[in-house]
C-alpha cells in the first residue's frame, strides 16, 4: 500500500508517511494509553498524530473531529477509525479501530475481576478512588488543550460557554444544541461579521489519499 501526500495547505509543508506497520505500533500505543474517556482520547490522538509525527494536519484534524462529534457513537473511536482508513484504506481504518478500543477492553476486564473478587478490601476501595482523581485531571487536562486548538476566537469561546450552560444547567437537548450553534455559526459567516470569520482555512484538496496495490 503506498501513501500520496497532497501539500498542507494550513501550515505549508505535507504531512509525513507513516508504513502500515509504524502506524500500527501508534495504534497500539494510543489504545493503551487512552484513559480519560473521549477527551483524552481525543487529546491523546492529537498530541501522537498531529502534533509528534504530523501524520495529519491540524485542519484535518479538527475539521474530522467536528463531523463525528455530529455522528450517533463514540466519536474518539470513529475519529480514530476515520484517520486509520486515511493513512492506509480499510485495511488501516480496521486496525486503527479495533485498536483502539481493544486494550481497553482488557483493562476494564481486568479492573472488573479485581473488583468482583476484592470489592470488600479497603486497599482496592483506596486504588479506585485515586484512579478517580487522576482520571479527572485527566479529562480536564485534555478538554482545555482540546478547545484551545478548536476555539479560535471570542465568540468562538462564548457559545463554548453559552452552551455548557444550556446543557448542564438549562438541560436542553443536545440536538437543540447543536442546530442552534449550526445556525448562528451560518448566520455569521453569511452576514460575515468579523468573530465569526474562520480562522482557518478549509482545505480544498484532500490531504491524504490512499491507493492500494493490486
Amino acid at each position: 500500500c503506498s501513501v500520496a501526500v497532497s501539500s498542507d495547505k494550513s501550515g505549508g509543508n505535507a504531512p509525513e508517511k507513516p508504513t502500515f506497520l509504524e502506524a500500527t505500533r501508534v495504534w497500539a500505543k494510543i489504545g493503551l494509553l487512552s484513559f480519560g474517556g473521549p477527551a483524552g482520547q481525543i487529546a491523546l490522538m492529537h498530541k501522537e498524530l498531529v502534533e509528534a509525527r504530523r501524520w495529519v494536519s491540524e485542519t484535518r484534524f479538527l475539521h474530522a473531529l467536528n463531523y463525528c462529534m455530529l455522528l450517533p457513537g463514540p466519536e474518539a473511536q470513529q475519529l480514530a477509525t476515520y484517520i486509520g482508513w486515511l493513512l492506509h484504506g480499510t485495511r488501516g481504518g480496521i486496525v486503527a479501530g479495533t485498536l483502539f478500543i481493544l486494550p481497553g477492553f482488557v483493562v476494564i476486564l481486568t479492573l472488573s475481576g479485581l473488583y468482583a473478587h476484592f470489592h470488600e478490601t479497603d486497599w482496592l476501595n483506596h486504588l479506585f478512588f485515586g484512579l478517580k482523581a487522576a482520571v479527572l485531571a485527566i479529562v480536564f487536562e485534555a478538554v482545555l488543550k482540546v478547545a484551545r486548538r478548536a476555539l479560535k476566537s471570542p465568540a468562538h469561546w462564548l457559545m463554548a460557554g453559552a452552551s455548557f450552560l444550556a446543557l448542564s444547567v438549562g438541560h436542553v437537548p443536545f440536538p437543540l444544541i447543536i442546530l442552534a450553534a449550526g445556525l448562528i455559526g451560518y448566520l455569521g459567516n453569511r452576514f460575515d461579521l468579523a468573530a465569526f470569520r474562520a480562522k482557518l482555512a478549509i482545505e480544498t484538496a484532500a490531504a491524504l489519499e490512499t491507493t492500494h496495490d493490486s
